[in-house]
């Protein structure tokens, strides 16, 4: 079936409906919702009407069993490890394709003809420069600052540049923004780094691929010819391409979030870098380097082992299992197998990933873990990975935004298309205080007891924040 055939999601989840009976314990009253089927994957309960037929909302924390949206995009069955993309599984993707193409399919929903894709990396080769007074804004920073600060600044600043890709209703402009947001991120994110060192921003080759390109910016310098190894170069490909998008995570959902009251793209994907910033989500591989350096030696593992199943200890093994993910992480093999790449063409004998190896033996037998489905996540080898092609740690999570940007994207992109578009409005479990009566500053009876900030207010405060 052709894309311009093929129903939408919304569409195939209408085409089988079932009902759900909620009853109400207490008055016996009963409803009928109805269930959504989409092409695989489980049910949903259509609860759009819950409100307005019983009165009530839904509690879900974390959003872990709400479904806020239909999409084409992307598929992950945790249980059985599957990760797809446009019905493409992800390991034959990293191994038969380069990001150029991951990037197409994503925005487009087939992989490129030749001509097709000819064109496609000739537009995303035409839009990598930055503005002149674009890189000006990287003297406002300190050369200290995190990567990901500026990278938050300069794409949100780049709808102050690029007024004619701003007009979230037109679609060439939606398509014209995507294509320069992919185009510009390895370029701000190598010139962050390249201003931490004080050196010379490098400008990009229309004759390198993407990865060519990326490592080029970062690494190479005006005094001498960058040659891009092509293991290396194709290392960074596949990182991007597992990186690429990944559902409603937390990131992808702040960007349709913030899309969803027709913020312009750039700003969606600013405030996509911001959710990706936190290390519970982009800045796990980094994690996972600095619980290596703290284990040490293999000789150690077995007590941090036991570290990690103390319910009484807060030591966590990072790298080790999934918020989707209750099987092997598909997208941790290809990544391993990349790593062995990288090391033997580096030669490089790291001890980190003799750690991370038995490490990984140890957990894969423990029945602790094998319990908890506790198996090995991508970001358990990227760092290492990372490490040895000679990026800094505070550089890892600006990779994983260079590779995400284009689902961002595409998910915006595809918000902005779909008719089940509402501006993003999650409801509360409300806990406070019941309406009580106003009490005049001259009545009110003096408490120790201060809740929340309020404590940073009191006392002779008299320091000032520049």
């Amino acid at each position: 079936m052709s894309q311009a055939t093929q129903p939408k999601n919304n569409e195939l989840a209408q085409a089988v409906r079932h009902s759900f009976t909620l009853t109400d314990n207490e008055t016996g009253e009963s409803w009928e919702l109805p269930t959504l089927h989409g092409s695989v994957g489980p049910k949903v309960i259509d609860i759009r009407k819950l409100y307005g037929q019983t009165g009530a909302f839904t509690y879900d924390p974390g959003f872990t069993s709400t479904a806020s949206c239909s999409s084409e995009i992307t598929y992950i069955d945790g249980e059985a490890g599957i990760l797809l993309h446009r019905g493409y599984a992800i390991a034959e993707l990293a191994e038969n394709t380069d990001f150029m193409d991951v990037c197409y399919l994503l925005l487009h929903g087939e992989l490129p003809s030749p001509e097709e894709k000819e064109q496609f990396d000739g537009d995303i080769t035409r839009h990598t420069m930055l503005h002149e007074q674009l890189v000006r804004f990287y003297s406002g920073f300190v050369r200290s600052a995190h990567p990901m600060a500026i990278m938050v600044g300069v794409v949100g600043a780049l709808s102050a540049f690029y007024h004619d890709s701003t007009d979230i209703n037109d679609p060439l402009q939606r398509m014209s923004a995507a294509h320069r947001l992919i185009a510009k991120m390895p370029t701000i994110g190598a010139y962050a780094y390249k201003y931490s060192l004080g050196q010379p921003f490098m400008q990009p080759l229309n004759d390198l691929t993407y990865s060519e390109n990326l490592l080029r910016l970062m690494f190479g310098v005006p005094t001498q010819e960058y040659q891009a190894n092509p293991v290396l170069a194709r290392a960074i490909d596949r990182i991007l391409i597992l990186h690429a998008d990944h559902e409603q995570n937390a990131s992808t959902s702040t960007v349709r979030l913030a899309g969803s009251s027709d913020a312009n793209p750039f700003a969606c994907v600013a405030a996509g870098i911001a959710s990706l910033w936190g290390p519970a989500h982009g800045g796990a591989n980094e994690a996972v380097l600095n619980m290596l350096e703290e284990i040490g030696t293999k000789e150690r593992i077995q007590k941090f082992v036991k570290k990690a199943q103390d319910p009484d200890d807060r030591f966590r093994l990072m790298g080790f299992g999934h918020r989707v993910y209750k099987n092997y992480d598909p997208r941790a093999t290809v990544m391993r197998e990349t790593c062995h790449e990288v090391l033997k063409e580096l030669g490089i004998q790291d001890p980190k990933l003799d750690l991370a190896l038995e490490l990984e033996r140890i957990a894969l037998e423990d029945p602790y873990f094998v319990d908890k489905k506790l198996y090995p996540n991508v970001d358990f080898y990227s760092g290492i990975i990372l490490r040895a092609l000679g990026f800094p740690t505070n550089m890892f999570t600006v990779l994983f935004a260079i590779g995400r940007t284009v689902g961002w994207i595409s998910h915006w992109k595809e918000m902005m298309e779909s008719s089940e578009s509402r501006i993003g409005r999650p409801r509360q479990l409300y806990v406070g205080k019941e309406e009580r009566p106003f009490t005049a500053v001259a009545q009110r009876e003096h408490t120790e007891k201060r809740s929340g900030w309020a404590w940073l207010w009191g006392g002779n405060r008299k320091t000032t924040d520049a």
